[in-house]
């Protein structure tokens, strides 16, 4: 009977999280929730901005003001950030979208496919979000 009984682990250690480097297709699909969840939140914003920009000539001089003066007790760059949020919510969301899109159609699921497409659709949403970002906040 001695033989059957298992030997109890000792204690149990807490893992440190931090010490861990996530692989750049996980911050990917992180990433790619986040920006579902600020587009999501985000909708009421949109919502407004659209209807304010095609309801009436006076509608649409309302609107391109909150982005010179502010709106309210918001002051104009702080508008701008959100504007900028949503900007990047959207492009990383399509572009990870697209990379799903395509990693299911093509099945591709090697390691390296999986890094090489995170880092491209990483690096075209930055770009495409540096670049939109610019011109809102004037730059050309």
């Amino acid at each position: 009977m001695a033989d059957t009984i298992k030997q109890r682990p000792g204690p149990m250690r807490l893992i440190d999280a931090t010490q861990y480097r996530l692989p750049v297709a996980a911050q990917l699909s992180i990433l790619h929730r986040a920006s579902g969840i600020v587009m999501f939140l985000l909708l009421p914003f949109i919502v407004w901005m659209f209807d304010t920009s095609v309801s009436s000539e006076v509608s649409y001089g309302t609107f391109t003001s909150v982005f010179t003066a502010g709106w309210g007790f918001l002051p104009d760059w702080f508008v701008k950030l959100v504007v900028l949020a949503l900007i990047w919510s959207y492009l990383h969301h399509f572009c990870a979208g697209v990379r799903h899109l395509w990693m299911d159609a093509t099945h591709s699921v090697s390691k390296e496919q999986g890094r090489s497409s995170a880092v491209v659709s990483f690096a075209l949403s930055l770009t495409l979000t540096a670049a939109l970002g610019a011109k809102l906040f004037g730059l050309y």
